[in-house]
């Protein structure tokens, strides 16, 4: 029986894919991607030739039932989103929804991740944290739930673009003056760096470069220090 890959991919260096992952694209029938031009700079990389067909945010639905046609037909695919793991703020939920249904297999091909990565030398995130991927472009959406997860004693996580990090941050800023962040610029890239402090802080760092590059992710630390790394299960 067919099978459906939801594959894990480089969110900048591209010598971060797993080896299980290349063999996976190797080993598909077609290859189902965010923006099939992305996509085949990577399998340039590793000398993949595959078919590719375009599966995004516009097209998801129909794409789904084009993906579930193929399976039917006895192929094995494979979907990656642009970077990162797909269905985490990428397309991909109504793929799986469809191939589940049709009673095909979806397995997933684990890697690399942005909040995943951010949370590992944020030092902020302890047993828990919410993940909130990108916030509303509206201003007052955006503002409000920023003021829900603010109000939390945890951490979090959102993505945001090089136009509108400052924006955020001070509207971050303007609900908790106080309130410390770590943000990630380009990880994994040649020019990755960690701007931490105060919302305040960071984005007046921001804020004095002639321009500002590169997605960001952010982590917002919770409002109390907490010693949520240990244990306290009993054996």
């Amino acid at each position: 029986m067919s099978t459906l890959y939801m594959v894990a991919t480089p969110i900048g260096n591209l010598d971060d894919i797993t080896y299980r992952a290349v063999e996976t694209l190797r080993s598909v029938d077609v290859i189902a991607c965010e923006d099939t031009r992305h996509t085949q700079t990577l399998l340039q990389k590793y000398e993949i030739q595959k078919r590719l067909i375009a599966c995004h945010a516009h097209n998801e639905i129909n794409s789904a039932q084009g993906i579930v046609a193929l399976m039917q037909a006895g192929s094995d695919v494979a979907f990656v989103s642009d970077a990162g793991t797909p269905g985490i703020s990428d397309p991909g939920l109504r793929v799986v929804k469809a191939v589940r249904e049709a009673g095909f297999a979806v397995v997933p091909i684990p890697g690399p991740s942005a909040v995943a990565t951010l949370v590992s030398v944020a030092g902020y995130v302890g047993k828990s944290f919410t993940f909130e991927g990108f916030l509303s472009p509206r201003k007052g959406r955006r503002t409000k739930r920023l003021a829900e997860l603010l109000a939390r004693n945890e951490a979090f996580i959102i993505y945001e673009s090089p136009f509108r990090i400052v924006k955020t941050l001070d509207e971050i800023a303007a609900i908790d003056s106080q309130r410390q962040v770590v943000a990630g610029r380009e990880m994994t890239k040649k020019f990755e760096e960690f701007l931490v402090g105060t919302a305040a802080e960071v984005s007046a760092q921001l804020s004095s470069r002639q321009a500002i590059k590169g997605e960001f992710a952010l982590c917002i630390a919770p409002t109390e220090a907490s010693d949520s790394d240990d244990d306290d299960s009993e054996a």
